[in-house]
């Protein structure tokens, strides 16, 4: 026999007499193995650490698995200083010789999934250059956890074109975790030839992480793509298509594929619904909302979804669905309470706002800058200066919380709104910081309000400072002009859009009705029912004029004759919606119509009386608020 061994290559007689050793430790096993082994599975991990010294002194090696044990319950109990103590042992023993390569990869591998889990990725980096041997597992960790750390996704990239030149191939893993890092989409196409042509394009693991690479691009139509190519779907992916479309803003999208995934008889869960009540609070689609808390009702005791139904309820208008299910709610944290302050506040029930943050500071969490601002908007949109000064100055004394932008430009729009244009400057320029774009069109939509042109100039100035390329500044701007008649200002205003190829978005609305959604654009009559539309929208002018309406063509924002003035105004996209609705709605039913832009005041006259007329309640959501129309009477009070 020890001729034999004597005859073999170097590396086969050290491998040999390993093997030997290993046979002889398993037939004779040290009595600190089997307590270290133990302890390293079940813990206390103090006592398992406190072996290793022991371990060393006596000469025995630890053996890999119960090392990579105690490595993870070094992860589990989150601490990192004792995941070096392991660290520092496994190089003490390797030093000393006689460890299979394997071995050491494999605890080596653990020790860099460690590092990444702690987001030390210095030491996980200086280990994996160290590494004479590096696998798959090795370069997957590193490029994963490259991907997922802030600021170092071209590294990840970079990672991967080195594992690649290692002759080390990418696995489903490592292509799912570095799609994360294409910022670009010509980044993201190479990675996704790359896949394609080692053929793991048909992974379903690799083809979520492509929809959702493509969703957070903005690249709806190749993450449908992707989609559509698939064979075989689960969950996963349809949550990740999903939820693409409704972060995306989407809403329609989203909802069709959630209906396609359940006549695919998959079941929803948390993930599904939450996205898709995204989608329904976008579009405003009460009626599937409602459908979706059906499917909510299983999941009683998870918070983010009801929070999620709860503002979906109040972004619909619905405010006595709102109420109850804040009432039925089994827990509520700042979020719930913050959305309802919220809610009732966007439509138009600012002192209940009020109420419900007075009831807030005495039974609920403490209130956090999200409150505040549904707070300060509440005051903002009820004329309310006073309490709203109380609310903004009281804000760090009562609750520690520091004043935002966000509260600021609550203030601003506040004052503004309440024709204190020249307090409004005043408060800008006390700010603690430099007004952003945000504050000064504000300021410029308050101007616009009050008919302030010179001001207006100036706020659109500003602006303009701070983003040359900010087209709505100049039509705001151009609209002030047009307000005053002053014709020629407003024309050099558009004259420079003109130029520059900006065109005035049209107003839009739209409204669902058996679960589909009707788009109605102002001017056009291009809706299959167009005719009927215009016959009683005729028939809802007769009848509204009878009860004192009179076009108010001051809303029209172009020198025309009087007649051409009222044309334009009988087509505004909002009353193109209101008599589709009076011509489709269920009695005692209200009618939900969502618009992209500021409802007009001649557009508001003429829906009061036709919610008069009609014996209707309409709600209109614009881009800021609700308005809830009943009895010839509007939620906002005339003040918007």
């Amino acid at each position: 026999m020890r001729s034999l061994f004597n005859r073999l290559p170097c590396k086969r007689l050290a491998a040999a007499r390993r093997s030997r050793r290993c046979l002889h430790s398993h037939s004779q096993p040290h009595p600190l193995l089997a307590t270290f082994s133990r302890l390293s599975d079940d813990g206390p991990l103090p006592a398992a650490l406190a072996l290793l010294p022991d371990l060393t002194a006596a000469g025995v090696r630890a053996d890999p698995i119960s090392l990579c044990r105690l490595i993870k319950l070094c992860v589990r109990h989150g601490t990192a200083n004792d995941g070096r103590l392991i660290h520092d042992h496994v190089s003490r023993t390797a030093n000393s010789g006689g460890e299979a390569p394997d071995t050491g990869l494999f605890v080596s591998n653990s020790l860099i999934s460690m590092y990444a889990k702690f987001g030390l990725l210095h030491d996980a980096l200086e280990l994996f250059g160290d590494m004479p041997h590096r696998n798959v597992v090795s370069w997957t960790t590193v490029v994963a956890a490259l991907a997922n750390a802030g600021g170092r996704k071209k590294e990840a990239l970079r990672f991967l074109v080195d594992m690649k030149r290692d002759d080390v191939a990418p696995n489903s893993y490592t292509y799912s975790s570095v799609l994360g890092a294409c910022g670009t989409p010509g980044v993201l196409a190479a990675v996704h030839a790359s896949i394609v042509k080692v053929g793991l394009d048909s992974d379903v693991f690799v083809r979520s992480s492509l929809i959702d690479a493509y969703m957070k691009l903005g690249d709806l139509d190749s993450g449908r793509g992707v989609f559509d190519e698939m064979v075989t779907r689960d969950l996963v992916v349809w949550n990740s298509i999903i939820a693409g479309f409704a972060q995306s803003g989407d809403g329609v999208g989203a909802v069709e594929l959630f209906m396609r995934m359940k006549e695919s008889g998959f079941s929803a869960n948390q993930g599904t619904l939450t996205s898709v009540l995204r989608a329904c609070t976008g579009m405003v689609m009460l009626d599937l909302g409602r459908q979706v808390h059906a499917h909510v009702l299983k999941y009683e005791r998870d918070l983010i979804l009801h929070n999620a139904l709860l503002d979906m309820y109040c972004k619909c208008g619905s405010l006595q669905e709102a109420d109850a299910l804040f009432s039925r709610m089994p827990r509520r944290d700042v979020i719930s309470w913050s959305t309802m302050v919220s809610g009732l506040a966007q439509n138009g029930r600012s002192v209940e706002a009020l109420k419900v943050f007075d009831l807030m500071q005495s039974e609920g969490p403490t209130p956090n800058h999200i409150t505040m601002v549904g707070v300060l908007f509440a005051c903002s949109h009820a004329g309310l200066v006073e309490d709203g000064w109380y609310y903004f100055r009281s804000m760090e004394k009562l609750f520690g919380i520091q004043p935002e932008r966000e509260h600021c430009n609550c203030m601003v729009d506040l004052l503004g709104r309440s024709g204190k244009l020249d307090e409004a400057v005043k408060f800008i320029s006390e700010m603690n910081f430099e007004p952003d774009s945000v504050i000064w069109r504000t300021l410029l939509g308050a101007c616009r309000m009050h008919k302030n042109a010179n001001l207006a100039a100036y706020a659109a100035r500003e602006i303009l400072k701070l983003e040359p390329e900010d087209q709505g500044a100049r039509i705001l701007l151009s609209n002030t002009y047009a307000d005053l008649r002053q014709w020629l200002d407003a024309e050099k205003s558009w004259k420079v859009m003109r130029n520059q190829g900006a065109k005035k978005e049209p107003g839009r609305s739209w409204i669902e009705l058996g679960k589909q959604v009707h788009v109605f654009i102002a001017g056009e009559l291009s809706h299959p029912c167009s005719a009927g539309i215009v016959q009683e929208l005729n028939r809802l002018i007769r009848l509204v004029t009878d009860l004192g309406y009179v076009p108010l063509t001051e809303f029209v924002l172009q020198d025309l004759e009087s007649e051409q003035k009222e044309d334009l105004l009988k087509y505004h996209s909002e009353k193109l919606a209101v008599a589709f609705a009076m011509m489709n709605s269920m009695k005692g039913k209200p009618v939900r119509i969502m618009k992209n832009l500021r409802i007009c005041g001649d557009c508001h006259s003429f829906v009061k009386l036709v919610s008069k007329s009609e014996g209707k309640v309409i709600i209109i959501r614009d881009p800021v608020r609700f308005h809830h129309f009943q009895d010839g009477v509007c939620s906002c009070g005339d003040y918007w």
